[in-house]
């Protein structure tokens, strides 16, 4: 029978999984890698000032996280920069940042390792609380605003012309993207939470038709790769959040190998030959 502390890690991987995956989509679709990383920088700092005001951490990196989110929109409308540029600003100071804060405070002793790269293992039920209501509420902010958000994906001069409001939605999406990165970091830690969003929704684009069937099939590959990763440290005692994201790089291997490619281009003949 699997130990307490296992069965939690796989409870709270599967609940990240499921809210990382169409998330993780959109930051495909929309080239936002940087985006991503930058939100996960910036949570080391929100973890710093979480222990220096004796805050909640979980709150603490949802607030760094979406201040940094407005900070790049407003340096976006006035800053000379590209947007790649501004985003390695935020990224790399916001890090320094925090590292420099955690430094100053030599009182304090903490796992800066199980921040940087999780500690699954170590989830409490409250932990697996927070994971299930916060990624409920991601989940249904995302169903209310998956359409404008999806047309502003595809063509955003004709999501505007057709009244949706494309900043205001992008707006939300970074605030969900914030909150998905405050209550995912003590899965796989901040430096790979990037990893978790982008690996299975870029997999599952070979097997996918239509964006909601790729939220879908990413939410699966995502859950097949915590469950793959987990067992695999227990079997070889390697860490369990770098563990998870060397699953989910094995799915997106195979989907990219020649045998997937031949699958993918077989049913899409056979769908295309129907009725």
């Amino acid at each position: 029978m699997l130990d307490d502390f296992f069965t939690r890690a796989l409870i709270a991987g599967i609940g990240v999984a499921i809210v990382a995956a169409p998330l993780g989509c959109f930051v495909v679709w929309r080239r936002l890698a940087y985006f991503g990383d930058t939100l996960s920088h910036a949570a080391l700092l929100g973890v710093a000032l979480a222990f220096l005001f004796e805050l909640n951490i979980t709150l603490a990196v949802f607030i760094v996280c979406a201040a940094v989110a407005l900070a790049l929109v407003l340096l976006q409308r006035r800053a000379t920069l590209s947007s790649d540029s501004l985003l390695g600003l935020l990224a790399h100071s916001s890090l320094a940042l925090g590292l420099v804060v955690l430094a100053f405070m030599t009182w304090i002793r903490m796992d800066l390792m199980g921040f940087l790269f999780g500690d699954i293992l170590a989830v409490s039920k409250a932990d697996i609380a927070t994971i299930y209501i916060g990624g409920a509420a991601v989940l249904g902010v995302l169903a209310l605003i998956w359409q404008p958000l999806f047309a502003a994906t595809v063509n955003r001069e004709l999501a505007e012309a057709e009244g949706m409001r494309p900043e205001r939605t992008n707006m939300v999406f970074m605030l969900l993207m914030a909150t998905v990165i405050a209550i995912s970091m003590k899965i796989v830690g901040v430096l790979l939470i990037t990893a978790l969003l982008i690996i299975p929704a870029a997999a599952a684009r070979r097997f996918s038709n239509g964006p909601e069937q790729m939220a879908v099939i990413a939410g699966i590959i995502g859950i097949a790769s915590i469950v793959g990763g987990l067992y695999g440290s227990l079997t070889w005692d390697t860490p369990s959040g770098p563990s998870i994201v060397v699953a989910a790089l094995v799915f997106f291997l195979v989907s990219v190998s020649p045998v997937a490619a031949l699958i993918s281009h077989s049913r899409r003949q056979a769908q295309g030959e129907k009725p």
